[in-house]
């Protein structure tokens, strides 16, 4: 491809509106362009980087053994309401009317479509498992879309959907596509990490995301410094060093401590640390048809942890989302403000943290205004009705495996694998005939990839103060030549072509930017780190007369001089044209 036949729409200023690096590189470097909010035109440059991803995955998916489809953007009504998701989805989902007034919606996932077909393409066991996927185009109406691509309302997503004759089966694709994703993001050139994950409104059990590790990711996420473990912060778990077992219990006595109220100032007015202290939260309980209740139920912590909202509110017996209890309900059940609540007495619900189990010789608060308890221990008198990990966990915690300490890293999520169960295909009614003639119902999995998203993610993770670095299986092009002041120099315009067919014959991907003397070689050189292309041979007529042509690598920085007769010999060595494949 010729740089003077190509539609390289760079920008030197930064848009005001991109707050991410990605974001604004992938404009400057004119890869994407905004028609509306959250809506953005591919431009060829970023098109081909896109189409380099899509085909990754989809190589990838069809090893696994999955069919693609082709499913509408566009979906009725009526399966929505079927599924129960109609209103319970919420304004994310685009809801129109067609000239005859019927509904519709532009899908933002396939879940009830793919079911509708299944449930009336397949009819017996012998069928299964059945994986179907398919590339296409997602809206989502985000209420405020934002880092360009990152978080459109329009964007690209590789959706997949299995179906089973039982759970077993189940796990057995799970587990064939958790290796399909890690080997796409592999071959994408990716530092990834597939983490333990909450499936949220999608449903389902078991579910797995996968992150791309990048500082400006929106998810935090947990690894092990020695083991595999790895979990979003909100379903991490981790331990602590276990206390002294042979620490001798003391008699606990009550104490006035005024108006301190909070861990760190009874901790320095009593001169103890957090460690040594306890906090009881009190929180709603729901009924038996999940409403909320004025019934309370106390969560018992270590003084120095954090409570994880999402691990409690998955409770059984616990409003979700989590709400807490005012001060005036806190008065009218315990008889004393917050701050001096502690877990003895209490006619409640008591779940305590797993930090607090082994605790001996610990300050809580006393039920009672300006007082606290030290040295309390559990007992008869001070007692939890049943323990669980209700805790964030903290950088340097103990691998929950036993193996290593954990570490917290942002993540940019790229990827999320479901169990599914029933929900969707009981919902619809997806029954086969098992051995036995009888209908059961399938377990589905889903399994979804951000493909635009994965775009902006690699730029999040590989990039400098001069531009985009891309890997080389994804990007737009292998190489670049630059020509300087070839219209002054027929040798340099000889040579550069000389070069440009022969790595094109090798199949390489080239950019040859044969542009005028109007294009000074500042701009081309800022112009070809900016968009990031791997590798870049300089031709110049200085470099001629020397015999040499200038390299650089874009990943490295590195420059070296290469004799002209080695250069097509040195590019063959270099350049791994077969990355993606």
């Amino acid at each position: 491809m010729r740089a003077s036949q190509y539609l390289l729409a760079t920008v030197k200023e930064t848009p005001a509106d991109a707050e991410i690096i990605s974001h604004q590189l992938m404009v400057r470097a004119g890869l994407i362009r905004k028609l509306a909010s959250g809506l953005y035109s591919w431009l060829p440059l970023g098109f081909r980087v896109l189409h380099k991803v899509t085909h990754i995955v989809r190589d990838e998916m069809n090893k696994s053994g999955a069919m693609e489809v082709v499913m509408p953007v566009v979906q009725p009504s009526e399966l929505w309401e079927e599924s129960g998701r109609w209103q319970g989805m919420g304004p994310e989902l685009l809801r129109f009317q067609d000239r005859h007034e019927r509904d519709f919606c532009l899908g933002p996932t396939h879940e009830e479509v793919i079911t509708d077909i299944v449930r009336s393409e397949l009819s017996s066991y012998k069928q299964l498992p059945a994986n179907l996927y398919q590339i296409q185009t997602k809206f989502r109406d985000e209420r405020r879309p934002r880092f360009g691509i990152m978080r459109a309302r329009e964007f690209v997503m590789k959706d997949a959907y299995s179906f089973h004759i039982d759970e077993a089966s189940l796990q057995e694709t799970y587990q064939v596509m958790h290796q399909t994703y890690c080997n796409i993001f592999s071959r994408l050139g990716l530092d990834f990490r597939p983490v333990i994950a909450d499936s949220g409104n999608i449903g389902g059990s078991t579910s797995h995301e996968f992150h791309v590790l990048a500082e400006s990711g929106e998810d935090e996420i947990v690894f092990s410094s020695a083991s595999d473990y790895a979990a979003n912060l909100e379903l991490a778990e981790g331990r602590l060093a276990q206390p002294n077992p042979d620490e001798e219990m003391l008699a606990a006595r009550e104490i006035d401590t005024g108006e301190a109220k909070t861990i760190e100032a009874v901790a320095s007015l009593l001169n103890i640390t957090p460690t040594q202290m306890v906090k009881t939260l009190l929180v709603h309980a729901c009924d038996k048809e999940e409403n909320i209740s004025d019934n309370l139920v106390a969560l018992v912590l270590r003084g120095d942890q954090e409570l994880n909202e999402t691990k409690v509110q998955k409770i059984n017996g616990i409003s979700s989302p989590l709400v807490f209890a005012d001060d005036e309900l806190i008065e009218k059940t315990v008889g004393c403000p917050p701050g001096t609540i502690g877990p003895q007495g209490l006619s409640l619900r008591v779940i305590a943290d797993h930090s607090v189990t082994d605790l001996k010789n610990f300050t809580c608060g006393a039920n009672v205004a300006g007082k606290h308890i030290v040295n309390q221990n559990w007992s008869e008198q001070c007692q939890y009705s049943e323990t669980a990990d209700i805790r964030k966990i903290q950088e340097g915690d103990l691998s929950p495996d036993g193996n290593g300490t954990l570490s917290i890293k942002r993540g940019i999520e790229v990827g999320h694998i479901f169990q599914l169960g029933k929900k969707y295909s009981a919902a619809l009614k997806a029954t086969v005939l098992d051995e036995n003639g009888k209908a059961v119902v399938m377990p589905m999995g889903c399994y979804g990839i951000g493909v635009t998203r994965i775009v902006a993610a690699c730029i999040e993770q590989s990039h400098d103060e001069r531009g985009i670095i891309w890997p080389e299986n994804i990007t737009p092009f292998h190489l670049i030549i630059t020509q300087i002041d070839a219209h002054k120099s027929d040798q340099v315009q000889e040579f550069s072509e000389a070069i440009y067919a022969k790595a094109q014959a090798l199949g390489m991907e080239v950019l040859l930017d044969d542009r005028d003397k109007k294009t000074s070689p500042g701009v081309k050189f800022a112009e070809s780190e900016l968009i990031g292309i791997p590798h870049r041979v300089v031709v110049s007529p200085r470099s001629l007369a020397d015999g040499v042509v200038e390299y650089t690598n874009r990943g490295t920085g590195e420059k070296q001089a290469i004799a002209k007769e080695g250069v097509m010999e040195f590019l063959a060595g270099t350049i791994n044209i077969h990355a993606g494949d």
